[in-house]
């Protein structure tokens, strides 16, 4: 599914109207009887049923026009509230306007009008919120705050026209305060406020409508892929009959020190779960044995610690043995913050050639030096930061990197030719060409330790099974998610840990596959 930026919408709007001589008229009337249909369709055609159309002076308030106008026509009683002077309103929406009945349209321009006519508002079946489309960029004031405060006080419930309004159309950042829609109505594309937190918390349940934009335009509109169960069930690779495990790749994963064995567990047994056929961890040889405690599957190797439970640089020799045959490996998952083991990971950054996934301490040691990524010999280098971890990268606030994810991911992966997961709620794919995905998957579950070393598993799984870096990270970003969500269904969101998702790895594989037959 592909989702766009405001400006990408503005421009396809543009073009249909100037290049494809589609009158703008007839897109406003499309797109305001797809949100008329919608909602006879879930209130139907009863005389009687009260609407509330709160607009604005633009093209958006013009949709609310022509919704207003449609469902007169059904037999709704209507009322259009509109926070403008009548002198504001102009081209294709006041055309629409001067269509409305003669008394359904009431001009509040001024703070406090519109709160004086609330008792009116709340006796609305449903709220119609035309105030703003997608261009809004400031934060709201005045009489537009006033409104979306009354609306989503009302109770009653909201369809939105395009995105909610006080929800910026690309970040989706809240614009002092937004609009939650039960219902948001978009067209020809959903922009990436409506996917991205907090927008995608006002959103709703969101429906594309066609509303005329010609395929031809829409074919190379510019745009971010949402990841879906369709799109990824149908990349997953089903096995051949006659398959054994070399078939299926041989990872390797440098992991663990004293405190976080787990860590280390975690991301090889995911990486079984994932369906590697041979897994090797290499970890502090003072913790091998608890190691092979907690990975039945996976083979240990003892690395040389000096007794510290921590690995330093005089596991390296070892490390650099390790690496010969393997087809894709993992650095990071509990391996500790120590300077000898920021050297390590350091040093291993820069002479592995297979593909590599780095995380955690593998992440904290780049941040001293982000640097060693310019030396690096691998074409295929997978980051996996959450925000704060991105922040240390980055040398920048957390703020500053939640305020522009899809931006900071994909300039930092041009910038060092990576690809980078930039994890969180609505987890950012970018790989080094600049193409982003954007994952619709997971929960709020996923909020507890173990978490990262499951994903890194994962992607260290697809990497050595033969998947590209970047359907590795879009499969196995998804594949993360699901397997949640599968839990989620199962137990709620409260107390879920990293094991219980790692169960489900195999159940969320053959269950995206199965739907995808």
């Amino acid at each position: 599914m592909k989702i766009v930026t405001a400006q990408t919408m503005q421009n396809l709007d543009r073009q249909a109207i100037v290049e494809h001589k589609i009158p703008g008229l007839q897109l406003m009337e499309n797109a305001g009887r797809c949100c008329a249909d919608i909602l006879i369709a879930n209130y139907g055609t009863t005389a009687g049923n009260k609407a509330v159309v709160i607009a604005g002076k633009g093209n958006n308030g013009g949709d609310g026009y022509v919704i207003a106008r449609l469902l007169s026509e059904t037999g709704w009683n209507v009322s259009v509230y509109i926070l403008a002077e009548r002198e504001q309103i102009s081209g294709d929406a006041a055309a629409n306007l001067d269509k409305l009945p003669a008394g359904m349209s009431n001009f509040c321009p001024c703070e406090g009008q519109l709160s004086a006519l609330k008792n009116d508002i709340f006796q609305a079946d449903v709220i119609v919120d035309a105030l703003f489309g997608t261009g809004v960029r400031n934060d709201l004031t005045g009489v537009y705050l006033e409104a979306v405060r009354l609306i989503n006080a009302s109770s009653k419930p909201v369809l939105a026209v395009d995105i909610p309004s006080g929800i910026h159309g690309t970040t989706g950042r809240v614009l002092g305060d937004a609009v939650h829609a039960d219902t948001t109505v978009t067209f020809a594309f959903a922009k990436l406020g409506h996917m991205l937190y907090p927008g995608a918390e006002h959103t709703g349940k969101l429906i594309v409508a066609d509303i005329g934009i010609p395929a031809s335009l829409m074919d190379v509109a510019p745009g971010y892929e949402l990841l879906t169960s369709d799109s990824i069930g149908s990349m997953l690779r089903p096995r051949n009959r006659t398959a054994h495990k070399g078939d299926f790749g041989h990872c390797l994963i440098i992991a663990g020190s004293t405190g976080k064995t787990g860590a280390a567990a975690l991301c090889a047994n995911s990486a079984v779960r994932t369906g590697s056929g041979l897994v090797t961890l290499g970890v502090p040889e003072s913790l091998n044995a608890v190691l092979e405690v907690k990975t039945t599957e996976a083979m240990t190797v003892a690395l040389h610690d000096s007794g510290t439970g921590h690995l330093t640089s005089s596991a390296f020799p070892a490390i650099e043995k390790l690496l010969a045959g393997k087809d894709a490996i993992a650095v990071g998952p509990g391996l500790d913050r120590r300077p000898d083991t920021v050297s390590l990971i350091q040093t291993l950054i820069e002479i592995i050639t297979a593909p590599l996934v780095i995380d955690a301490d593998g992440l904290n040691a780049l941040s001293e030096d982000v640097s060693v990524l310019k030396r690096k010999k691998s074409e295929s280098v997978i980051l996996t930061p959450h925000p704060g971890e991105m922040s240390r990268l980055l040398g920048v606030g957390i703020p500053d990197v939640e305020a522009e994810r899809i931006a900071v991911a994909q300039e930092f992966a041009s910038d060092y030719s990576v690809y980078l997961i930039l994890k969180g709620a609505r987890t950012i794919i970018a790989s080094p060409s600049g193409v982003a995905a954007i994952n619709s998957s997971g929960n709020p579950g996923m909020a507890s330790g173990g978490m990262g070393d499951i994903l890194t598993g994962i992607l260290v799984s697809l990497l050595g099974q033969g998947y590209s870096a970047w359907d590795a990270c879009r499969i196995g970003v998804f594949i993360h998610g699901y397997a949640a969500d599968m839990v989620a269904g199962d137990k709620g969101e409260i107390g879920i840990n990293a094991t219980d998702v790692q169960e489900k790895l195999p159940y969320a594989c053959k269950r995206l596959m199965s739907s995808n037959r």
